[in-house]
């Protein structure tokens, strides 16, 4: 093979250090652009794990009982370990190239809760409203799942009773429930939430169950802790919630949240 001599004009020009911005950004501006860059990384992360084990059918293999939720929550938990660690470099390389500055260990220590998915935690000892007793046989029916409900709990963080009353609210506990807009299953999912949440069988009362719980974390998050906001966001979505920066007037979200919080402190007497 005959080889090919290439002109190259500036033997550096293409591994020089990326020039310094010409806009500078303030120190807010910063923090937002480590915490973004170092959320990409663990996305892309994530995304690399996920590939890496489709051909096994996922970390627990295709026919695991309840193995398509425990896939999701561990993936987001190893590229979550794997991100706010020196992961790959993705995430400094970011900051560096849009900063032209080293990324800061000090903003390391800040987002690492944000990265750690933390739930906030909620105070249920002095709701607002008085207690709502369910029916004997939504109760009953609830009892049967009270291991998988502990389970998704301790997953995502959130009162055990909370889960329970957003069931109870749903669904009245019935796992084979679907509603006129063709949300499903004990936490009433709809087609597009259950497939974010990484729920493939959304009958399956353990995926349904993490699959609710995990976007309630997230609603939860979302909104700082604050109880009445994730269960409005919840029922009628976080853009309503957003676009009337509160809850949304709308007497059905009004009566779910305070039906919702009435099931909490009939849980916690």
């Amino acid at each position: 093979m005959e080889l090919i001599d290439l002109k190259v004009t500036d033997d550096i020009r293409h591994v020089a250090r990326p020039q310094k911005p010409a806009i500078e950004m303030d120190d807010a501006g910063k923090k937002k652009l480590a915490k973004a860059s170092k959320d990409f990384e663990s996305l892309l992360t994530s995304m690399m794990i996920k590939s890496m084990t489709q051909t096994t059918g996922g970390l627990f293999g295709e026919e695991s009982f309840g193995g398509d939720v425990l896939d999701t929550l561990f993936e987001s938990e190893m590229a979550s370990y794997m991100s706010k660690s020196r992961g790959f470099g993705v995430a400094e390389a970011i900051y560096e190239r849009l900063t032209g500055e080293k990324f800061p260990e000090s903003y390391i220590a800040r987002i690492r809760p944000a990265l750690q998915g933390k739930t906030p935690s909620v105070d249920l000892s002095n709701l607002s409203v008085g207690a709502i007793a369910p029916s004997k046989n939504a109760l009953g029916r609830l009892d049967r799942f009270q291991p998988i409900i502990k389970s998704a709990a301790k997953a995502y963080g959130i009162n055990e009773s909370i889960i329970k009353s957003i069931i109870l609210a749903e669904s009245a506990a019935n796992e084979k429930a679907i509603s006129k807009a063709s949300a499903k299953g004990l936490m009433q999912l709809m087609d597009g939430t259950a497939k974010d949440m990484g729920v493939r069988n959304v009958w399956d009362p353990v995926e349904n169950i993490h699959g609710g719980t995990k976007y309630f974390a997230q609603m939860l998050r979302q909104y700082d802790g604050d109880l009445k906001l994730a269960l409005a966001a919840y029922n009628a979505g976080p853009g309503n919630v957003n676009k009337y920066k509160g809850i949304p007037p709308f007497e059905e979200t009004k009566t779910y949240v305070a039906r919702v919080m009435g099931y909490i402190n009939f849980l916690e007497i």
